[in-house]
């Protein structure tokens, strides 16, 4: 006989003694050692279950890791690469042909002569001649259907250089100043200007007033390649009394000029202006 369980119902018995044992807390206390043992008991079949369940997890894995691979070997072939095939370049295209030019007549400068020392090579041409010809400084025949030769720089001389130049004409055999060309010298601002300089610059001197002289003075002039005004001179009579010193003397200062032009070229001119002296009444 367990002494220890009985020891245990005597105190519940003295403890409850006089009160309600089917209340519950009485029942609880006296199979409290039942309920701990079949904790215990069942506690321990969860890990007996959890061990075995590890254990049969474990041989799985070690078998499937044993498990011998099987590998097909697989030989690859020499992969040959295509041979590059060089294309030759295309041909250059073809060459254009240049354009047809018109045909050029000389243009003769103009000098004036005797006619009987005209030559007959040196004979200006006639309208109907310049009208299907482009003017040059050389006669060269052509399609008169063609451009004009001046449009086409450097032709003739092969690829060039990109730039285009003016071809300088050939000089002339006398050199001396012209007195007509096709474009004439040109005071800078034009004769509004010129007549402004001559009005501003111009000083009436006294000898001329006091002796009531006046009238106009012809100056003659050549204006070089340059512009400059040079080889000032009187081209007419002298009206003294100074005037004529002092028409020189504003000429001979007078600022460069827009030189002439003969065949695309600058040339000397002569020149020659009228300075008119009056007296205010």
């Amino acid at each position: 006989m367990n002494t220890t369980k009985n020891s245990q119902k005597e105190f519940l018995d003295i403890l409850f003694n006089g009160r309600n044992k089917d209340y519950g807390a009485y029942d609880l206390r006296v199979r409290y050692d039942k309920r701990v043992r079949n904790a215990i008991a069942t506690m321990a079949s969860f890990a007996l279950v959890i061990l075995a369940a590890y254990s049969f997890s474990s041989r799985s894995v070690a078998a499937t890791v044993n498990t011998k691979a099987i590998v097909n070997e697989v030989i690859l072939d020499d992969l040959k690469m295509p041979e590059a095939k060089l294309v030759p370049p295309p041909p250059p295209p073809p060459a254009t042909p240049p354009p047809a030019l018109k045909p050029t007549i000389r243009v003769t400068t103009p000098r004036i002569v005797e006619d009987q020392q005209v030559a007959e090579k040196e004979q200006p041409p006639r309208m109907d001649e310049i009208i299907k010809t482009s003017v040059s400084t050389v006669n060269a025949a052509g399609n008169v259907n063609g451009i004009d030769p001046d449009m086409i720089p450097d032709i003739g001389k092969g690829a060039g250089t990109g730039v285009v130049s003016v071809p300088t004409p050939a000089k002339e055999e006398n050199d001396h100043p012209f007195t007509f060309v096709e474009q004439m010298p040109a005071f800078p601002g034009g004769e509004e200007a010129l007549m402004k300089y001559l009005l501003n610059n111009t000083t009436y001197p006294h000898i001329a007033m006091e002796n009531g002289i006046e009238g106009t003075v012809y100056v003659g002039f050549v204006v070089d390649r340059e512009g400059n005004v040079i080889d000032v001179r009187l081209a007419g009579q002298k009206k003294g009394g100074g005037l004529d010193e002092e028409a020189v003397r504003v000429i001979q200062k007078m600022p460069k000029w827009k030189p002439g032009k003969q065949n695309g070229r600058a040339v000397a001119v002569v020149y020659s202006l009228p300075v008119k002296f009056k007296l205010e009444q």
